[in-house]
């Protein structure tokens, strides 16, 4: 098979050598997959990509297929920006500055926005809203547990994309006229409620699902150190006065090279089993969950209370908030 590009357009398979009876008989073969109509690509590489990295490919086909310039928003700007978002299988979205209500149409969602006010930056060759607008237009269009990760995301520093930390007062200012009053309220719950120190998208998950069940809101990365005064690590959520530590048990920390510091994947899981067995010498208990756990509504909620997790206590609770006869 010749070389290919990463992304095969159909009007393009002359240069190439291919007839549609080709493209047809390399895609049932698996050689070749159909991204979007008329958009292929080499399917053994396809197959190995993770779900964000084909959404991210499907996003880059869409802009090869479009006859005039796109400016892509919401999940798919925060793609191309590297902002973590929450939920699989989204559709490629892009702006519409027709007031017509938006459409869809060919795989892409079409969102309103006025044009006045707007900000557009050129990244890796496409056109997306700035990272201040993406993560507002997600705040107000998804639940609350869904936006908190890509607002958490962007109050760090990306050192790998060489992105500053945005700062509340940004985020706030850039609220403005674009929201309708009741947008504007979701996105500010969601800046009120951000915090840089989540460490992972599934952390941010795990912290708003904490908070929406009504637990007590748990330290984060809080050191834990055992009897001697050595430092045994840092807890993702630590809930002192009932002694339950919470880990969110996300692959990265078992594959990606930041976080193995030159340890292998086994090396690794041996290494966070004997940190756990000392973090529970010290009376605390631990209670770990993964990403599957996390998308099943409850389980979450569930493994906190039995761990005697305490829930957030109201006015009409406190007791010192009784007027006795």
């Amino acid at each position: 098979m010749p070389d290919l590009p990463p992304l095969l357009l159909s009007r393009d398979r002359l240069f190439h050598g291919l007839s549609p009876d080709h493209l047809a008989k390399r895609v049932r073969a698996g050689h070749l997959v159909r991204i979007r109509h008329g958009v292929y690509t080499d399917g053994p590489a396809w197959r190995n990509l993770k779900e964000w990295e084909q959404y991210r490919l499907r996003i880059q086909a869409a802009a090869e297929t479009f006859q005039k310039p796109a400016v892509f928003s919401r999940h798919s700007a925060a793609s191309v920006w590297g902002v973590p978002t929450i939920g699989q299988q989204h559709p490629v979205q892009a702006l519409t500055f027709k007031n017509d209500g938006g459409r869809s149409r060919a795989g892409v969602s079409r969102h309103f926005a006025p044009p006045a006010g707007l900000s557009v930056v050129a990244r890796d060759g496409l056109l997306v809203t700035d990272r201040v607008r993406t993560v507002l237009d997600l705040a107000a269009s998804v639940p609350f547990t869904h936006a908190v990760a890509p607002m958490d995301h962007v109050l760090r520093p990306d050192r790998g994309r060489r992105l500053p930390a945005l700062t509340k007062a940004e985020l706030e200012a850039g609220i403005g006229s674009n929201y309708t009053a009741a947008a504007g309220r979701r996105i500010r719950a969601v800046i009120n409620f951000a915090d840089p120190a989540s460490g992972s998208a599934g952390e941010s998950l795990s912290r708003a699902l904490i908070h929406v069940a009504g637990f007590e809101a748990p330290l984060l990365q809080a050191p834990i150190v055992d009897a001697a005064g050595n430092l045994i690590g840092y807890a993702d959520f630590f809930w002192k006065g009932a002694k339950v530590v919470g880990e969110f048990d996300g692959v990265e920390k078992y594959v990606k090279p930041e976080f193995l510091k030159g340890q292998t994947a086994s090396q690794a899981v041996v290494a966070e089993k004997n940190r756990e067995n000392r973090i529970r010498a010290t009376g605390l208990h631990v209670e770990r969950w993964d990403w599957d756990e996390l998308m099943k509504p409850g389980v979450l909620e569930g493994k906190l209370a039995a761990a005697g997790v305490p829930r957030r206590r109201t006015r009409s609770g406190a007791l010192d908030a009784l007027t006795w006869p």
